[in-house]
This record gives structure tokens, sequence and C-alpha cells, in this order.
């Protein structure tokens, strides 16, 4: 097999503990006029103030849009572009959660380039670059400071919606894991059990063909050597740091293994793409009003076993770097590992069916139609999927019968 890989990254990447005062810095190099996106709780925080402070005596304008809401509402962004739109800002930063991060983007691209979002739905709409981004999360999840992807609700449609291109890629990322110190435990679980859903995804998509074109016209490519290795990096440190990191929020190492592992996660998935687990929880999270990090959590045992055969041993190579290594063939390691990640999800707290999730029974039907359309999610799983498939991978969740995911 020809080596093939592919990456699409920030210009720069900044991690570590006290990171987040190299802001002014990494501002200054993009522009003096700064449109900060962040909710209200973050705004009202210390932190925070100090961080726009920081900017201030950098001789950096800012504007604070402070009204981010939970999944981006749509007609939210058209609101903080309306009233920045004056300001004529030349950068955007995003600080606070996923949400933060995928309404700054947004933004970014309405300033830029104008029209509604709906415009741009889809992949490589974006027409050209945007304003400069730089983004700095506070949660350690969604992996949106590194990937190309803003995720909105839009109140016409019932599932969410995305827009995917590589000139939503931040400029920089300024990942500080002590800004994840104060993230209550149900929050740090979700955020990092969506993390690890991203790096085992990711690691598992199905391998395509190399061609030419395959990045060109795709923003989600499926597996490669370089998203492998970031997959593996991610699997890795949440395997070992998530559950403490939920049990003693104010171990710092537990903390920045999580926070790495969630930016390594997004390293992956932002080229290699997600797949069946992401497909159901959109139309599952739709119905349920579930966070979206707790359902692909939920999901991804059953969708691991329903890969299996087709991934034995990219399955087996999770098992290691969970640290999963005594022994065993390559089907039992697959197993374990499979099992391993059901341990470690209901430990932290997540569901562990879509019936406890709270998707109606007579629903389930509907969910696995809505699922199976979502096509760029569908054609990255490494089993083929047909409608009949789906809807026995959708029941299974829902009974909790992992052994039938796998029929």
């Amino acid at each position: 097999m020809t080596l093939f890989a592919a990456l699409r990254l920030p210009r720069e990447i900044l991690f570590g503990k006290g990171q987040r005062h190299a802001l002014p810095i990494v501002a200054a190099k993009l522009g003096s006029r700064a449109l900060i996106c962040t909710d209200e709780r973050l705004a009202g925080t210390a932190v925070f103030a100090e961080m726009l402070a920081s900017l201030k005596a950098a001789s950096i304008e800012v504007f604070v849009h402070d009204r981010v809401q939970p999944d981006v509402p749509r007609d939210t962004v058209a609101i903080c572009v309306e009233e920045s739109r004056a300001f004529a800002p030349d950068m955007v930063i995003g600080i606070g959660g996923g949400s933060c991060l995928d309404m700054a983007k947004c933004a970014a691209l309405l300033l830029s380039h104008g029209g509604q979002l709906q415009d741009y739905y889809g992949e490589f709409k974006v027409p050209g670059p945007t304003l400069p981004l730089i983004a700095v999360p506070t949660t350690a999840g969604t992996g949106s400071e590194v990937t190309p992807v803003a995720v909105i609700s839009d109140p016409d449609r019932t599932l969410k919606v995305g827009i995917s291109s590589p000139h939503l890629i931040a400029a920089a990322a300024i990942c500080d894991p002590d800004l994840t110190m104060t993230c209550p435990p149900g929050l740090t679980a979700i955020a990092g059990a969506d993390a690890m859903t991203h790096a085992i995804e990711a690691f598992t998509a199905a391998h395509k063909n190399g061609g030419a074109e395959l990045a060109q016209k795709h923003v989600f490519i499926g597996k490669s050597a370089l998203t492998d290795h970031f997959a593996l990096l991610a699997i890795k440190l949440l395997g070992r740091s998530l559950e403490k990191a939920c049990s003693d929020g104010a171990d710092e190492d537990a903390r920045a293994d999580v926070m790495m592992g969630a930016l390594a996660a997004g390293c992956a998935f932002g080229t290699a793409g997600t797949a069946a687990a992401h497909a159901i929880q959109y139309p599952a999270g739709a119905l349920t009003h579930t966070a979206h990090g707790l359902g692909v959590a939920t999901l991804m045992p059953y969708v691991m076993n329903f890969n299996r055969s087709f991934s034995l041993h990219d399955m087996a190579e999770i098992a290691r770097a969970l640290g999963l290594t005594t022994g065993g063939s390559t089907d039992e390691l697959a197993l374990a590992a499979i099992h391993e990640i059901a341990r470690l999800f209901a430990a932290i707290g997540i569901t562990t069916t879509l019936e406890q999730l709270g998707l109606a029974e007579d629903k389930l039907d509907w969910t696995a139609e809505q699922a199976i359309g979502i096509d760029r999610l569908i054609k990255n799983n490494p089993r083929p999927l047909d409608l009949a498939s789906m809807k026995q991978l959708v029941r299974a969740a829902y009974d909790g019968d992992l052994a039938a995911a796998a029929l």
C-alpha cells in the first residue's frame, strides 16, 4: 500500500500551563482590533478580565460579544456580526467552550464574505480566507480550536448543521490547561468523552485511496498515517487521565493530559472525519435535547462492536494505547478495547443506552433513517451501513445489547 497522509491545522498551536499569557503577543501579529466571542459566565470571571486587560495593554482595541449560547443558534450569529461590523475588527478571538469557538468562526466568516450562514452549509462553500481567528478553549472536548468545522443550530431544521471549510481553521490555537481547572465534573466527563469518541472514530475511519483530488474535494478524507498519530496520542492521554480529571479536578497533570487529548483528537478528526456514532447522535440529540458529547459517547461502544470485524487491527491498537497489553489475540484485544471504553464512560457518568438518554422507542426508525442520510459521516464508517443495519445498530444501543450491535 502506498503511504498517504493529509493534515490541515492552525499556523500556530501553543499548549501548556500559562500559555494564555501569550495571547496579546499572538494577537498583535494579526492586527489591532479584536472582536471577542465568549459567553456571559466566562465574561464575568477574573481570568477573562485579566486576558482583556493584557490585550488592551498591548494596544489592541476590543469589542466583546458575551452572549454566546449553547449550540450557536443561527440568528445569534447575525446579531453578533451586525453589532460588531461598525467596530471593523481585523481579527476574531474565541474564548470559551466549543460554542464560543464556533461562534467566532461564523462571525469571522460573515464579516469577511457577507450573506447568511445558510449560504455556507456543507463542505467547501466558504469562498476564501476569513478574518484571522485565535481560538482559546476553556473546556477540553470539541477540538474546535484546530478543526475546519463550525456547528450551529438552525430553527428551520430539526438537526444541527455544519459549515466545513479549511478557511475556518484558526490562525492560532492557545491551549492553557489552567483554563479548565474550574470545569465541573459533569462537563469534564462529557467533553472528555466527546474527545475520546473523536479520536476513536478518526482512528477507525475508512481508509480511502489517496488520489490527488481527494483532499481537494472533501474536507474529511478518512484515516491516514498523520491523523492516526494524533488519534492514538489522544486515546493514550484520555485513557490514562480522563477518569482522574473527573474525580479530582485539581489534578493539574490529569487536566493537562485531557486538554492535550482533546487537542490531538481535533487534529485527527479535523482531517480524517468522524462516522456512525456522530451520524446517529445528530437526530438522537435533536430529539432528546442532550449534550452532543453525551450522545456520541453513549453510542461509541455499540458502534465499535458493529465495526469490530472490519477494524480488528485498529481496535487492537486502541487497546494497546489504553494500556491493555497483557497478551491475547487481535480479536481479544479488540474486544478488550470496546469493554474498556464502555467501562471508562460508565465510570465518569456517561449514559449507557439511548433509552437512558431519553430517546423514545417509537422514534428509533426515524433516528436510523435520518442518520443513514448523513452521507459525509456514513461514507467514513469502516463497515458499510445500509438502512437495515443502521436500524439494528440503533436498536442495540437503545436496548443496551452490545452483542446485538455486531450481528
